[in-house]
């Protein structure tokens, strides 16, 4: 079965942006809710694990179709919650560095006009969703929306940063203030973890 990554920070870390409250619940509930039920469906249709989290997105035509779309969505309920609380931490790595650094001026012309953008595009969620920052099949990145749980593999792309927009992410703190955390996300951005996962995505996309 797929097994649970560890939090990789302790829950009050990242106050006063998120609250212990907040970590907790959405670490030991929303995560952990998401990763049992996913491995209860694939015990059901006697998967074998074959393949890792990500790769399996893109082999969802593989499990039977009785149980597939349930497969998928707590599939990237998963997947979407690692890469969230990974792309943040205490350790204030706020602004990129790295091989991320020269590619968001690039593209984006400064970090502030890239965070701009991400708020911007963050704010245009509507109901429950993610904004990604993500890796396409050029190497290039690209800010984008998902709803409810999908998850950019479904489309080819590599995401390599996740901002949780449901309200379990930011509700007991922020309230209806969801601009507030949107923007506050910032603070707690960890762009060491962000740079290694577009190095990673780059390296796959250059092989292929």
């Amino acid at each position: 079965m797929y097994k649970r990554i560890s939090l990789p920070y302790s829950y009050d870390a990242l106050e006063p942006i998120l609250n212990a409250d907040t970590i907790d619940t959405h670490y030991n509930k929303h995560y952990l809710g998401y990763l049992e039920k996913l491995n209860k469906l694939l015990d059901s249709v006697n998967y074998d694990y074959r393949y890792t989290k990500e790769d399996l997105v893109n082999h969802i035509d593989e499990i039977p179709l009785n149980v597939r779309d349930d497969v998928l969505y707590n599939l990237g309920g998963v997947i979407n919650h690692e890469l969230y609380f990974y792309s943040m931490s205490d350790k204030n790595i706020n602004v990129p560095i790295g091989t991320i650094r020269n590619k968001i001026i690039n593209q984006f012309g400064s970090f502030e006009d890239f965070k701009k953008e991400f708020i911007k595009t963050a704010n245009y969620v509507v109901g429950s969703g993610y904004t990604f920052l993500v890796v396409n099949k050029s190497g290039d990145l690209e800010i984008i929306n998902t709803s409810n749980q999908e998850t950019p593999y479904l489309y080819g792309l590599i995401p390599i940063m996740a901002l949780d927009l449901w309200e379990h992410a930011y509700y007991l703190v922020y309230k209806n203030s969801r601009g507030e955390y949107i923007e506050n996300f910032f603070k707690i951005i960890d762009f060491n973890n962000i740079n290694k996962n577009y190095e990673n995505a780059y390296s796959k996309i250059q092989k292929k």
